[in-house]
């Protein structure tokens, strides 16, 4: 019985740690200056945009598949951070599609944000910034 308790205070303590270091390299990679207000703010149209670029079959399949991975994480009710932690607990979301829109940008370049995009000129701009991108 012991053995078990020991096992089961280790795997707790293992996904606490886990949690810890992903809350961490959230709060690391989350965009600078007011780029997360933007993110926050235009998060219905990042929706629809990775939503058309995980539908687009001219992109790699590893770039798919991120991107379904993101779709899903966004449609959990569990978030990576708790909505009760102050300023990251509602910006987790925007920072999670800002990285993985980074991840994208590179591998297929800024043309397929420009493909899809559905909202204004100023949110392309934006996404653009948010994705790592140029501005213009």
């Amino acid at each position: 019985m012991d053995l078990w308790v020991s096992v089961l205070v280790g795997a707790v303590g293992g996904l606490v740690l886990l949690w810890l270091l992903a809350l961490v390299a959230v709060a690391l990679a989350r965009p600078r200056g007011n780029l997360l207000v933007e993110a926050v703010r235009l998060l219905p149209d990042l929706l629809r945009l990775v939503s058309r670029l995980a539908r687009d079959r001219e992109l790699p399949r590893g770039v798919r598949v991120r991107l379904w991975l993101l779709l899903a994480y966004l449609a959990l009710p569990v978030d990576l951070v708790p909505d009760f932690v102050p300023v990251l607990g509602h910006a987790d979301d925007a920072i999670v599609a800002a990285l993985v829109l980074r991840s994208v940008v590179r591998r297929a370049g800024e043309q397929a944000l420009e493909r899809h995009w559905p909202g204004t000129p100023d949110g392309l701009a934006a996404v653009r910034r948010l994705s790592g991108g140029t501005a213009g």
